[in-house]
């Protein structure tokens, strides 16, 4: 099958790599033509901007796209437009919020054009394993890139889980999910750390869980890989950051009336990394001191 593959994130590179190594012909573009070029080595041909991708793309074209969310796939689907033709699919495999996938698969849908939306879940080591793929699409666009997707995913890693947005959305909600799983091991390891009673080591804890245990997970076995490393994570500040997928879940939880307490909470905690000195942390300590005559530490 041909792939016009567009973006070089952490996952789209090896997106690249796993097609070229099933028998696919892709054309990329890039930003950084020495990114292109590492492509084109590997057996990619290479293009110099998106008009150049679309005139090398044989009718019916199919370009995936893999940018950052928002603005980025905005105006990489209208700089695309120009070189399509009725019949021709777009592949969106960012994380967008699924509201703006519907109102994209509406607006190309009256030009004659589909557009598919690919959840794609694996990360870095998705080139060796496969990227597990839930994909929103009419079943007429879903069966002509189901090649491709085969491809990029482990047996049974792919889904068609309903119409244009259903992809994004089911991937919104995994990465809520895995909030609230990355929460929960953090706070079970940071306890077994802080222990008086017991000098633990944490790699060799996190090891014994995978084997067996009922919290073992690939999370947890990449947790031993990181403690195996650095039991202390004495080089790692403690900052962590939201690409969106979080708080969009939390949102559409509010909306639906459905409460989720452990992925809320899993994304404030989030924000709270971030802040040096918690200001409200200073409030709560002050009016400890004054109800109460707490003691407080001084600056």
């Amino acid at each position: 099958m041909q792939l016009g593959m567009i973006g070089q994130c952490r996952q789209g590179g090896d997106v690249v790599q796993r097609p070229l190594r099933g028998g696919h012909e892709l054309v990329v573009f890039d930003r950084s033509a020495d990114v292109v070029k590492q492509h084109v080595a590997m057996g990619a041909k290479g293009a110099k901007d998106l008009a150049d991708l679309c005139g090398q793309l044989r009718a019916p074209r199919v370009a995936w796209v893999m940018v950052p969310a928002g603005p980025a796939v905005e105006s990489t689907i209208d700089q695309l437009l120009p070189g399509l033709s009725k019949g021709d699919i777009i592949i969106d495999g960012g994380n967008s919020n699924y509201k703006d996938t519907k109102h994209r698969a509406a607006r190309l849908k009256e030009k004659g054009l589909e557009f598919i939306d690919a959840g794609t879940s694996g990360g870095i080591w998705g080139l060796t394993v496969g990227y597990c793929l839930m994909i929103g699409a009419s079943p007429e666009a879903f069966s002509r890139c189901e090649p491709i997707f085969r491809t990029l995913a482990p047996p049974d890693g792919y889904a068609h889980v309903g119409p244009p947005g259903s992809g994004h959305y089911v991937k919104m909600i995994h990465n809520g999910i895995e909030y609230g799983m990355l929460q929960a091991y953090a706070e079970g390891y940071e306890i077994l750390h802080a222990s008086k009673d017991f000098k633990l080591d944490l790699h060799q804890i996190s090891a014994v869980w995978n084997r067996g245990s009922v919290v073992r997970s690939w999370l947890n076995e990449l947790a031993e890989r990181a403690f195996e490393k650095d039991t202390e994570l004495a080089a790692l500040k403690g900052y962590v950051e939201d690409s969106g997928e979080g708080r969009w879940t939390v949102q559409e939880a509010i909306d639906l009336d459905v409460p989720a307490p452990v992925i809320t909470l899993s994304l404030q905690t989030r924000f709270r990394s971030r802040q040096g000195d918690s200001f409200g942390a200073k409030v709560i300590a002050a009016l400890r001191n004054e109800f109460g005559g707490h003691a407080v530490k001084t600056t």
